[in-house]
C-alpha cells in the first residue's frame, strides 16, 4: 500500500515511516506544503495522511488544490488541531477521515486501511473492481475508454487516444513501440513501424499542461509519468 506522509515534523516521520513499513505501507514523505502537490502528483499514493500545519502552504489549502484537480485519494488529515470546529472545516474541504495529535499507531493504521477499501469500488455482486488506472491528475475509465482531466474529458484523436489507453492501463510500466505498435495500428500491414513515433510525438505535445509527460525510455519504449517523478 502506498501511502504519502505530508508532515514537517522530522521525528514523527522517521518513526511513521519506520512503523508503518514494518506493516506493509510504502511510505513517501513531504515536509513542505509548498512542494505537496507535486510529490502527490509524483508518487500516486494509494492513501494520503496531511497534516494541517505545514511551511509555506497550510494543509487545508493542499487538500483544496488537490480535491480541485479532481484528484480523489483517500485523506487522512493528521493534527493537533483537535476542536470539532476544525474537524468540521477538514472534512467539508475534502478531508476522508480525521485524527487528532498525539494518536496510536494502531489506529492510525486502521483508519488508513479502512480509507483504501473503502476508496476501492465494489459492484452490485459483491466483487471489488479495481480503481481506474490513473496517472496524476488524468484518470482512465475503463468502460467509456475516455481519459479524464479533472472533471473535464481529454479530447484526443484516435491514434492517441488508442496510445494514451494502452499506457495508462499499466500505470508505472514502460511499454515497447513493438507492442504499441500492435495495439494503436491493429491488422493495419500497410502502415510503417515508425508511424508509432509520429503518434507520440502529437500525443507528448497534448499532453503539455496536464502535469503528465510521455517519456521515451532507449530500448524500452515509452512511459506515461507524473511531471516530478521518477523514471527506474
Amino acid at each position: 500500500m502506498k501511502l504519502l506522509l505530508i508532515e514537517d515534523d522530522p521525528t514523527l516521520q522517521a518513526t511513521l515511516v519506520r512503523s508503518l513499513g514494518r506493516r506493509g505501507f510504502d511510505t513517501t514523505t513531504c515536509g513542505d506544503g509548498g512542494q505537496a502537490i507535486a510529490c502527490w502528483a509524483a508518487c500516486q499514493p494509494d492513501v494520503v495522511a496531511l497534516d494541517l500545519t505545514l511551511p509555506h502552504l497550510d494543509g487545508l489549502l493542499v487538500l483544496t488544490q488537490a480535491r480541485q484537480r479532481g484528484w480523489r485519494t483517500p485523506v487522512l488529515i493528521l493534527t493537533a488541531r483537535g476542536t470539532v470546529g476544525d474537524r468540521v472545516i477538514g472534512l467539508n474541504t475534502g478531508a476522508d477521515d480525521y485524527l487528532a495529535k498525539p494518536f496510536d499507531l494502531d489506529e492510525m493504521e486502521a483508519r488508513l486501511r479502512a480509507l483504501v477499501r473503502r476508496a476501492t469500488p465494489v459492484g452490485v455482486d459483491g466483487v471489488v473492481h479495481a480503481q481506474a488506472p490513473a496517472i496524476g491528475p488524468l484518470r482512465l475509465d475503463r468502460d467509456s475508454g475516455a481519459v479524464h482531466f479533472g472533471a473535464q474529458v481529454l479530447e484526443l484523436p484516435p491514434r492517441e487516444l488508442a496510445l494514451m489507453q494502452a499506457l495508462m492501463a499499466r500505470p508505472g510500466r514502460a511499454l515497447a513501440k513493438e507492442r504499441l505498435f500492435e495495439l494503436v495500428f491493429p491488422g493495419e500491414q500497410d502502415v510503417q513501424y515508425e508511424a508509432i513515433e509520429v503518434v507520440a510525438y502529437r500525443l507528448r505535445k497534448r499532453l503539455v499542461g496536464t502535469g503528465v509527460e510521455l517519456v521515451t525510455l532507449r530500448g524500452l519504449g515509452y512511459l506515461l509519468r507524473a511531471q516530478g517523478g521518477e523514471t527506474a
